[in-house]
């Protein structure tokens, strides 16, 4: 059977969280997590420039052949939601360079095909995220767990032929 190579990505301009699967339409194999930082004291376009060129090397060591990201969705503080988006935005675009398709998910999707259960508590995704991928312990930071079970949940989506 063929694998395939996911990209996860927990997007956001402090933390980008991200994470490296192999899936082969039965398992997953965790090749790589971790996140983007970004220091808050550093002016905006800056942070989008680091974000962007950590993302690059990401994509050029690991050559995903698809990236699954966070749909965005914000009720309260607009600033935020707009800094989020630029921030998703530069990593969009290096998957669009490469021609790499990207896919959404909504929390509410992850939770369902990672937890079975659409209302699961972060814990209880992070924790279903570490039994999925056979881990030791649930990845830290919590943006990487995040990033991987995006992954997780663009894999359980795909049609196998």
């Amino acid at each position: 059977m063929n694998k395939i190579r996911i990209l996860g990505i927990d997007p956001g301009y402090a933390i980008v969280g991200f994470g490296v699967l192999e899936y082969d339409g039965l398992n997953f194999t965790p090749l790589e997590y971790g996140a983007v930082l970004t220091d808050a004291g550093t002016p905006f376009p800056e942070r989008l420039r680091a974000i962007h060129e950590d993302v690059e090397f990401i994509f050029d060591k690991f050559k995903p052949d698809c990236m699954a990201i966070e749909r965005l969705y914000f009720t309260t503080n607009q600033k935020t939601a707009i800094d989020v988006a630029q921030a998703r935005g530069v990593t969009v675009l290096s998957a669009a360079k490469r021609g790499v398709p990207v896919s959404e998910y909504t929390p509410l999707q992850v939770k369902q095909s990672v937890v079975g259960y659409g209302k699961a508590e972060k814990r209880q995704v992070m924790e279903m995220t570490r039994q999925i991928l056979r881990l030791a312990q649930i990845p830290k930071p919590d943006d990487a767990a995040d990033a991987l079970a995006i992954a997780i949940c663009h894999g359980h989506s795909i049609r196998w032929s």
